[in-house]
């Protein structure tokens, strides 16, 4: 063995440094293509992730993190009386529609939080303080996406569904490659952007005795006019009967999780409860197995990986079966 590696690099040097070129070429397709794949998986469930929460809340409808239907504002109340809850907070996203001084209309998602919490992070921050958010439609994102908002620094602004915005952070480690640019706001904020050209309305049934059932109702209410500033309104707190996306709860200190999931969906109906693994696997899933984009990228990395093993074997048979 010692006397064919022997030969194999002094005989024929330029035989051997293609080889070599073939084998890294080989090998570097593999790192690519696996690391797209994990890249892209992996970033659509940062935020999940890189959350306190033992569980999340969610409907009982929702297909991944981006895609679910609302809760209310008062199932977060239900929430934090669960017996082994120790706290419980609300996360707030939808869609609204950037429009910047200049350059074209871009799809945003909002993800509003609690700025007293201790729940989520809307990444990390490189720039500016999370107490910045505490003011009137103002907004972080992730600094990757700055090219795509027509952003240059702290303290641009534009409008989001007509109304101002004012960037006064930049995050990293926060943004899904697949998702509309993401902007973290207050729950108010946030709130106001995505609800303010709708109304609500409960509507409540008496099921059974002491089983009060309540619907909510949105309608779609007069439009702002962009050109008036007086029609502008003041962030206002989440009311009881306003819409929600998913309740991030922190169990009590060794509490059992999975006797906790079942407390909380039996308290709050229509909801499914997930630990963050669960929460982070089920997006995951969606992405990897039901996307075409899951499937591009999955078959490109067993594709890298079925020819680098080809090249690689090809070459080392063949370097080795001329010098035995």
């Amino acid at each position: 063995m010692v006397s064919i590696a022997r030969k194999n690099l002094w005989a024929d040097i330029p035989r051997f440094l293609v080889a070599q070129a073939g084998i890294m070429f080989a090998v570097s397709l593999v790192t690519i293509q696996t690391g797209l794949l994990n890249g892209f998986t992996r970033s659509t469930v940062l935020l999940i992730e890189g959350s306190e929460a033992d569980i999340w809340v969610s409907s009982d409808r929702m297909v991944q993190f981006e895609l679910t239907e609302p809760l209310l504002k008062n199932q977060l109340d239900q929430a934090q009386g669960v017996k082994g809850v120790e706290r419980a907070e609300a996360l707030l996203m939808g869609s609204g529609r950037w429009r910047p001084l200049k350059g074209d209309t871009s799809p945003v998602t909002l993800i509003g939080f609690d700025l007293g919490g201790k729940l989520f992070q809307p990444g990390t921050i490189t720039r500016g303080r999370l107490k910045a958010l505490k003011e009137p439609y103002t907004v972080m994102v992730d600094q990757s996406r700055l090219p795509t908002l027509n952003l240059r620094d702290i303290g641009d602004t534009a409008t989001v569904n007509f109304l101002p915005a004012r960037l006064v952070g930049l995050t990293t480690e926060s943004q899904s490659l697949v998702a509309s640019p993401f902007l973290f706001a207050s729950l108010e904020n946030a709130n106001t952007y995505i609800n303010t050209s709708y109304t609500s309305k409960l509507n409540c049934t008496v099921e059974s005795s002491d089983n009060l059932q309540c619907t909510t109702i949105y309608e779609k209410s007069k439009s702002l006019n962009k050109s008036d500033e007086s029609e502008i309104p003041e962030p206002t707190p989440l009311s009881l009967t306003d819409p929600i996306t998913y309740i991030m709860v922190k169990a009590k200190l060794g509490q059992d999780l999975e006797q906790l999931k079942q407390n909380l969906e039996a308290a709050l109906p229509g909801t499914r409860a997930y630990t963050k693994l669960e929460m982070a696997r089920k997006t995951r899933n969606y992405w990897q197995v039901r996307t075409g984009l899951g499937f591009v990228l999955g078959l490109g990395a067993a594709v890298g990986v079925i020819v680098g093993m080809v090249v690689v074997t090809q070459i080392l048979y063949a370097s080795v079966s001329d010098h035995i």
